[in-house]
């Protein structure tokens, strides 16, 4: 059925408004933001991060995950870092952030020194950029350039959590949580990546072990492995705290065995053994496990890209002097 020449010409002028809206993030976005108002603001944060790591290796996967589970809940403004109050319960504390998000305490650390530098200057949406981006980097990942500008906004509410992906969803189920980002799926299979590092509560997959899809049974699709989480996680075991290594080869280091664990049917969420169920996720998790560099590359492009997403920018929002609580 034919388009009247009305519907065509609302249907451009909507296409229009997203075109310039996008044109209108990245131009106030900007690489080197701070360059004139706080020249070492991206060094600071640097070694916050550096000191982060130095004390807890996991620090790094902690706060790229933070970085992302920000972005993915009203846009990268900081919300995620807000403490619940007595009238409140914020995002923090989600079942999907609370035990499992880690990190926090480095970017009160960078706040606190940037503080001290140039008080009222550097958004706390904008460290926590930064610090994903050195945490990749200084994991053995590359560094890029994050355009900044973000303000920091002042709602956190656990409520909205439920846009943050469960481990639970299949590839289909993925790519349309991403795609309601603006996130390709070809960028989720990237930015799926980041498992590569850190470690995961064995409640956010003790299913898989124990009761699959319903079936008192263990998933097929795992390898020989099993008998190593199993024992991790036992099946009787009420503690909430356990957890295994992402990766038990190189947990702490951002490289392409992700990829490789999950041709070798070793990919520890539904989410991430889900990648080989679809032709073209799977084509790219084989080509990304062939390609160290080349997902490093990609991996940095969608994090600019995420970083984007809902932005506050000019006299939105606002510059929190601790990252916590919003200025009273």
């Amino acid at each position: 059925m034919m388009m009247s020449s009305k519907k065509l010409t609302q249907l451009s002028v909507i296409c229009w408004v997203a075109v310039l809206f996008c044109q209108s993030v990245q131009s106030q976005l900007q690489v080197g933001f701070y360059r004139n108002s706080c020249r070492r603001a991206e060094l600071i944060v640097r070694n916050a991060v550096r000191d982060g790591i130095n004390k807890d290796r996991g620090v790094a996967a902690g706060l790229v995950r933070m970085h992302f589970h920000d972005c993915f809940v009203r846009g990268c403004e900081g919300s995620v870092l807000l403490d619940s109050t007595s009238s409140n319960t914020a995002e923090k504390d989600s079942p999907a952030n609370n035990p499992s998000l880690r990190g926090y305490e480095v970017v009160d650390d960078a706040r606190a020194k940037l503080e001290a530098e140039c008080r009222g200057v550097v958004s706390c949406a904008d460290i926590l950029a930064f610090a994903a981006r050195d945490s990749f980097d200084l994991t053995g990942g590359i560094s890029y350039d994050v355009p900044a500008g973000r303000r920091d906004g002042t709602v956190s509410l656990v409520a909205e959590t439920s846009d943050l992906p469960p481990p639970t969803l299949n590839v289909d189920q993925l790519t349309q949580n991403f795609a309601k980002k603006g996130l390709s799926q070809e960028e989720m299979v990237t930015l799926s990546g980041r498992h590569t590092i850190g470690r995961s509560h064995c409640t956010s997959f003790r299913d898989r072990l124990y009761n699959f899809s319903g079936t008192n049974s263990q998933d097929p699709s795992l390898d020989a492995t099993v008998g190593f989480l199993k024992q991790k996680c036992p099946q009787a075991s009420t503690d909430t705290n356990l957890v295994v290594p992402m990766d038990t080869i190189t947990p702490t280091i951002s490289d392409v065995s992700y990829y490789r664990d999950i041709l070798a049917n070793r990919g520890l969420f539904t989410s991430d053994q889900t990648l080989l169920s679809n032709t073209a996720t799977a084509s790219q998790v084989n080509s990304n496990s062939r390609s160290p560099l080349g997902w490093k590359r990609k991996f940095a492009a969608a994090m600019v890209k995420m970083g984007q997403i809902e932005v506050l920018t000019g006299n939105t929002g606002e510059i929190r002097a601790n990252c916590r609580v919003i200025n009273s």
